[in-house]
């Protein structure tokens, strides 16, 4: 793993937020802020005083209209940009919620089969780890990107 990782610390702090239904899972096309255009799960930047479940659940009633119900953590993610913006994003699974789902200014819902992710359509490390996630599984993961390009990756599971 590159060495600058030891003391690595983020700019910012966000939550990703995965909602399942039996075999699909609730992702969104992203229409403004990091990763406009792509698709990924609902979530955002923790707000202070607010913990990452809390913002999880926010950021997704937000985003979509639900509200997910008993979010698991799932995982952390370090991201390092070459241009020097660092993000910390700790990814959640629910398995309930409540609500109706919307479409708003920040986001187009899409329950997808969990069979067909379309992780061409995601950031390149989504690939590496939202399937592990899928599956039930928890992980660290350490990536450094330039831009859209992954320079790389580091991954451990629980």
């Amino acid at each position: 793993m590159d060495p600058f990782w030891e003391n690595w610390e983020p700019r910012e702090r966000a939550t990703l937020c995965f909602v399942r239904r039996e075999n699909e899972v609730l992702l969104i096309r992203k229409k403004r802020g990091l990763g406009a255009g792509k698709i990924n799960g609902p979530g955002g930047r923790i707000e202070p005083g607010e913990t990452p479940a809390e913002c999880a659940v926010r950021e997704t009633s937000e985003e979509v209209g639900i509200v997910p119900e008993g979010v698991k953590e799932r995982g952390q993610l370090h991201f390092q940009f070459a241009d020097g913006y660092s993000l910390h994003c700790t990814v959640f699974v629910a398995h309930a919620f409540s609500g109706e789902l919307a479409e708003t200014d920040e986001a187009l819902p899409l329950w997808t089969p969990v069979d067909s992710i379309p992780y061409g359509e995601m950031w390149a490390d989504d690939a590496h780890w939202l399937p592990g996630v899928m599956e039930g599984r928890s992980f660290r993961a350490w990536f450094h990107f330039d831009g859209d390009s992954m320079l790389s990756k580091h991954i451990l599971w629980d």
